[in-house]
């Protein structure tokens, strides 16, 4: 890639990936041409498909040039028959795990928002969602996902027992809540730090770490504490209560699901993943839709595309300072929920049901309507 001009990687990825991710090129693209957004970008092969295919995840020299470009927008990976019968080994070292893990993208930030129009495709009800705006801060690369030991092992009685290791370190742990405090400073100056301090050594770690940083160098930013159980429950009870939520990778993974139906689908969920900054203050950053390959509707021309397409207004605002085009987009995605057009897995009464191609051709027309 010419490295005087912004550089992205797109990765289509497995099952809807490739039709989703051609949505948010077609918007990519309408920036391109119609904002100066001077961009070079290529598309990569990486995943299960791939994987069958070359017998390998990704091509060679791929991961270097991850390392190297501006941003990387993620479609898709696995969720099939196929991707089962890949050896754990392989995926591991092979798969999206290792990619996080080589791009040291240790912050994962799922802004969690209520677009007022898709209010009927949530299943809480109207006054719960009213205001509803906050950020959940999950860290990506440790925890219970990347601890040793772990396995599955034979007992001297016959049967057979699996263990996986939570295990954090107190850099790990105070580089994620600094992340979540720096965010909470740009807001509302409000966190929320979950744990399960009540029952795991590794969250008393995780509490304790939190509150050392807070009290060193974050005092200007409220601070509370909730128990991974009861935020599951808060969210769905009163998720305006929330601004910035900073847990550990499985309680984040975890809730983040859950609070994907605040937005009424996980289809309309975005996120980064970001690194530390590194020379001249830029980081790495991994844009991706929460959602997973949806194998059951792959091909089908009906998924959601818009979690990818707000994960590439993330990334403009974020890798390439461009906040005017993140919120020109985000206001073209909230002009053609208005329009009530959608895709099925946020279809109300009323609703003119679209294909994600549809969807695709929606967006754009409501950007060309507002330039």
């Amino acid at each position: 890639m010419n490295t005087s001009r912004r550089t992205l990687i797109v990765i289509p990825g497995d099952g809807i990936g490739p039709e989703i991710m051609a949505q948010a090129v077609r918007v990519l693209e309408w920036f391109r041409r119609k904002r100066g957004f001077d961009c070079e970008y290529r598309e990569e092969a990486f995943g299960v498909t791939n994987y069958h295919r070359t017998g390998r995840f990704m091509r060679e020299g791929l991961m270097e040039d991850l390392l190297a470009t501006d941003a990387v927008l993620f479609g898709a990976i696995g969720g099939t028959t196929d991707h089962a019968a890949i050896p754990t080994k392989v995926r591991r070292e092979q798969g999206l795990l290792r990619v996080r893990r080589e791009m040291e993208v240790f912050a994962n930030l799922r802004p969690i928002k209520v677009f007022s129009s898709l209010k009927d495709a949530s299943t809480l009800k109207p006054e719960i969602l009213d205001g509803v705006d906050f950020v959940i801060v999950r860290e990506l690369l440790g925890g219970i996902y990347f601890g040793e030991p772990r396995g599955i092992e034979t007992l001297p009685d016959g049967q057979r027992r699996g263990f996986n290791t939570q295990v954090y370190t107190s850099s790990e742990i105070q580089r994620i809540g600094r992340a979540a405090f720096e965010l909470a400073r740009k807001r509302s100056g409000r966190v929320t730090s979950v744990d399960k301090a009540n029952v795991m050594e590794a969250g008393v770690l995780w509490r304790e770490e939190i509150v050392k940083l807070h009290e060193s160098e974050f005092r200007d930013v409220k601070l509370d504490h909730m128990y991974a159980d009861n935020a599951s429950m808060q969210i769905v009870r009163s998720p305006r209560q929330f601004d910035v939520m900073v847990t550990d990778n499985l309680f984040g993974d975890i809730l983040s699901d859950c609070a994907a139906m605040i937005a009424g689908s996980l289809g309309m969920l975005p996120s980064a993943s970001l690194s530390a900054p590194g020379q001249g203050g830029r980081r790495r950053g991994l844009y991706e839709p929460a959602h997973g390959s949806a194998p059951d509707i792959a091909g089908q021309n009906k998924a959601n595309p818009l979690a990818t397409i707000l994960s590439l207004g993330m990334a403009l605002e974020m890798s390439f300072d461009r906040k005017a085009d993140a919120d020109l987009l985000e206001k073209a995605v909230n002009g053609v929920l208005e329009k009530k057009i959608r895709t099925g897995d946020i279809a109300a009464s009323g609703a003119r049901v679209v294909s994600t191609t549809g969807m695709g051709d929606a967006v754009l027309a409501e950007l060309d309507s507002l330039v």
